[in-house]
C-alpha cells in the first residue's frame, strides 16, 4: 500500500517509511500555533521566571505579613500563631516608633539628596568632558568601591569619624570637628556607600543626551548652568529617579551602618535586628519591617503617576 504523506512533509533519509511524517507535521503545527499566538509565546517565555518571582518574592512578603499578625507569649517566649493586629497597631501608634520611622525617612532622603548633588557633576564630567580613554578609567574608578566589602567601607568611615581621626585632623586648621558617631555620621557613611548606585544611572542618562543639543544651546547663548537646568535635567529625570530608587530604598532598610557609626541612633533596620536577635520577637520585627516596604511602594506609585519611569 502506498504511503500517503501530508503536503510539505518529507521523511528524513535515515527514518523508516511513515515514521517522520507525523512528528514533523505535529512540530510544524505547534510552530504555526506559536506564530499565530504571540501571547502564548510570551507566556511560555515568562512562566518560569514569573513562577520563581512569585515563589521567592511574593510568597516571602505574604509570609512576612502573616508573621506580623502573630504574637509572642510574654511568659513562655513562644510564638503564638493566633492572628492579631497588636504588633501593627503598636508600631503605628507608639510615639517611639513614630520618631524612629521619621528619622529613618529623613536619613534616607538626606542620603538621596547628597548623592544626587554629588553624582550629577561627576556623571556629566565622565560622559561629556572626559576623553574616551579617561571615560573607561573613571567608570572603573566609580565601580571600584563596589568591589570592597560593605563592612570594610563602614569600618573605614568609623575610623575617619572617630575622635582624633582623619576628619578631625583635616578640620583642625579651620576649627571644624568630627561629628563623631551620630546621625550625621550615618548620613555621610551611607552617602558614600550608595554613591555609585546614583552615578551609574545618571551617567547612562548623560550618554543619551546628543552633543548637538548642547552645541545648539550654546549657539543660542545659553550659559552652561542654564543649559544644564533647561536642556539636560528634563532629559535626565528618569535616570535621576532610577538612582533615587536605589539610594532611598537601600538607605531605608539599612541597619549595619547605624550600628557601626550611629552611636545611639536608631533606624527601622536596627529595631528589626534587635527584635530578631536579643528580643527574639520575630512577629514584632516583621511588623516593623512592613513600614519600609509600604514607604517604597508609595514612592514607586507616586513616581509612576508622574510618568517619569516611562522612558527608563
Amino acid at each position: 500500500m502506498a504511503l500517503q504523506m501530508q503536503p510539505g512533509t518529507r521523511p528524513d533519509p535515515g527514518d523508516a517509511p511513515g515514521q517522520a511524517a507525523v512528528p514533523r507535521a505535529r512540530k510544524n503545527s505547534f510552530s504555526a500555533l506559536l506564530s499565530r499566538r504571540p501571547g502564548l509565546r510570551l507566556a511560555g517565555l515568562l512562566t518560569a521566571p514569573a513562577g520563581w518571582l512569585i515563589l521567592v518574592y511574593v510568597a516571602a512578603l505574604a509570609a512576612l505579613l502573616i508573621t506580623a499578625l502573630w504574637t509572642v507569649d510574654t511568659f513562655t517566649g513562644k510564638v503564638s500563631t493566633t492572628w492579631s493586629f497588636e504588633n501593627i497597631i503598636q508600631v503605628l501608634t507608639d510615639p517611639v516608633y513614630q520618631v524612629i520611622t521619621l528619622r529613618t525617612i529623613w536619613i534616607a532622603l538626606a542620603v538621596t539628596v547628597i548623592d544626587m548633588v554629588v553624582a550629577i557633576p561627576i556623571a556629566f564630567f565622565i560622559a561629556k568632558v572626559a576623553t574616551a580613554k579617561w571615560q573607561k578609567i573613571l567608570v572603573v574608578a566609580v565601580l571600584m568601591p563596589l568591589w570592597a566589602s560593605y563592612l570594610v567601607k563602614a569600618y573605614a568611615w568609623r575610623n575617619v569619624l572617630a575622635e582624633g581621626g582623619l576628619l578631625e585632623w583635616l578640620g583642625a586648621p579651620i576649627g571644624a570637628s568630627s561629628p563623631g558617631y551620630s546621625e550625621t555620621a550615618v548620613i555621610l557613611t551611607l552617602a558614600y556607600i550608595w554613591l555609585p548606585y546614583m552615578i551609574l544611572p545618571i551617567h547612562a542618562g548623560f550618554e543619551k543626551v546628543p552633543d548637538s543639543l548642547l552645541e545648539a544651546s550654546s549657539d543660542l547663548g545659553a550659559k552652561p548652568l542654564k543649559t544644564m537646568r533647561l536642556v539636560m535635567l528634563p532629559i535626565l529625570v528618569p535616570s535621576i529617579i532610577a538612582g533615587t530608587i536605589f539610594t532611598f530604598s537601600l538607605s531605608l532598610g539599612d541597619y549595619i551602618t547605624a550600628q557601626i557609626v550611629g552611636g545611639k541612633t536608631q533606624m527601622l533596620g536596627t529595631v528589626v535586628y534587635a527584635n530578631v536577635g536579643a528580643a527574639n520577637n520575630l512577629p514584632f520585627a516583621s511588623a516593623v519591617s512592613l513600614i519600609p516596604i509600604v514607604i517604597i511602594m508609595i514612592y514607586l506609585f507616586v513616581v509612576r503617576r508622574t510618568g517619569a519611569l516611562n522612558n527608563l
